[in-house]
């Protein structure tokens, strides 16, 4: 099984591919990733390219896509998602969508429970409740800082680092700041590979709220004096 994941939810621009094999396991074949929360168009198609290259492997080798479906602004969420569709499209492989939030927790290895938080911009963020790294037991959810800091627990993610006067305190690690590729791969392989694990979701966005640019309204009528 050899599976593509990439997630352009947050500013990181992260690729990977994995292969397994009931013998030998998991192991990486290629990843690549960048922190531009500007360029997720740039950067996607060239990073999957150089990640493929790396692996020596084709895009007819692909036995899966594995995308990050946010939640995330809209432009750089719609970025990765729209690339893995297509692909797996093209290629007629199945696509499986996990929520970026998931993928922080899963990595951050965790056994008790947390919270993840991510910048979801206008002073806001993402965040979710987990029991450990690879349950979650609420959310996600979109507000204030204060709301994810009401549930009383301990905050990892790039929201943690954001708004530390809110949800920090001494001696807390916020990391994982960002989702990886590497996670969301392995996350992907371990469900389907018949392991325990968060839920694989359509490749369908998790937006949580309107974009921001909005469509213009209609003209008003002017009336003749």
């Amino acid at each position: 099984m050899l599976v593509l994941a990439f997630d352009t939810a947050t500013a990181a621009v992260t690729v990977a591919l994995y292969e397994w094999s009931p013998g030998e396991g998991v192991r990486r074949r290629g990843a690549a990733e960048t922190v531009d929360r500007r360029r997720h168009t740039e950067l996607l198609t060239p990073s999957i390219a150089a990640v493929m290259a790396e692996a020596g492997a084709a895009p007819g080798d692909l036995s899966a896509i594995a995308v990050g479906v946010g939640p995330g602004p809209y432009t750089g969420l719609r970025v990765g998602l729209v690339t893995a569709r297509s692909m797996g499209e093209a290629l007629r492989v199945p696509v499986h969508g996990v929520c970026t939030l998931d993928v922080i927790a899963w990595s951050s290895g965790r056994d008790a429970p947390f919270a993840v938080a991510t910048d979801a911009r206008r002073k806001e963020v993402y965040w979710a409740r987990y029991e450990s790294a690879g349950a979650r037991s609420g959310g996600p959810y979109v507000g204030p800082p204060a709301d994810a800091a009401a549930a009383g627990l301990p905050v990892i993610g790039e929201g943690a680092a954001l708004y530390s006067d809110v949800l920090g305190a001494p001696g807390r690690d916020p990391a994982p700041l960002l989702p990886t590729a590497d996670a969301l791969a392995e996350l992907v392989v371990a469900r389907l590979s018949g392991g325990p694990g968060p839920e694989l979701l359509p490749p369908e966005p998790l937006y949580m709220r309107r974009p921001d640019a909005k469509e213009p309204g209609p003209r008003k009528k002017v009336t003749p004096r």
